[in-house]
């Protein structure tokens, strides 16, 4: 019984996958931009809701990315 309703749910799961596809294809290029912007905008706030302070602190560094190093950059490495 039980593999039949995981077979079922994947079902369902895929069939909301390909609707929501079908959805986002046929949206403007200013309707996506809005709903990405929303879902970070929600995202932001799911973590300043549940994330606790020191975890911010840690994970969450606002840093200046234009003097990080990043990977293979200067390395001297010639291959």
């Amino acid at each position: 019984m039980l593999r039949n309703n995981s077979k079922s749910g994947s079902l369902l799961l895929a069939g909301l996958a390909a609707f929501a596809y079908y959805k986002y294809s046929k949206m403007t290029p200013e309707e996506r931009r809005k709903l990405v912007d929303g879902l970070k905008e929600k995202g932001r706030q799911l973590v300043d809701k549940y994330v606790p302070a020191d975890i911010k602190d840690k994970f969450m560094n606002k840093e200046d990315t234009s003097t990080a190093s990043h990977f293979g950059e200067g390395s001297g490495y010639t291959g």
